[in-house]
């Protein structure tokens, strides 16, 4: 990958770095939320980096990344809003056909999402005084889940 400056002199082009690393979350499913932040910073400041982006991403399709304050109350309010918006006990063309029973665990993490980005900034990621990156299993059984962490400088 390669950054393209445009200055008065001419054009400069300098070729940026990508670190790529991988750890693994044990989950409960059923809209399990685990604050995933403390992971995040050892792998970012292990590199000892000042300036970069970091690329938070889950695998999997029921699997979401987000960042949230992670307290009890969002933990409780959380999966709430989760059962309104697509609720567990409702029948899904996704279950018909793979009848897994998890068709609402595919539609939550797809609104949701599965991936966030975290400026490094002079050496600190960041995020905001109550803000943490969260993993949320809306599978319907433990998962074990893999997050990649990207980062680009």
């Amino acid at each position: 990958m390669f950054v393209i400056e445009l200055t008065k002199t001419g054009v400069y082009v300098k070729a940026m770095t990508i670190i790529n690393d991988v750890f693994t979350v044990h989950t409960q499913g059923n809209t399990d939320i685990i604050d995933i932040t403390p992971q995040i910073r050892n792998v970012v400041y292990n590199y000892e980096l000042q300036n970069a982006v970091v690329f938070i991403y889950a695998q999997g399709s029921t699997v979401s990344i987000t960042n949230i304050e992670f307290e009890p109350g969002l933990l409780v309010d959380f999966p709430e809003v989760m059962e309104r918006i697509a609720p567990s006990d409702k029948e899904y063309h996704h279950d018909e056909m793979w009848h897994d029973g998890n068709g609402y665990s595919h539609i939550r993490a797809s609104i949701v999402g599965n991936s966030t980005h975290v400026p490094l900034i002079d050496g600190v990621l960041q995020l905001g005084q109550w803000q943490q990156v969260v993993l949320v299993d809306f599978d319907n059984k433990a998962r074990a889940r893999k997050v990649n962490v990207q980062i680009i400088y």
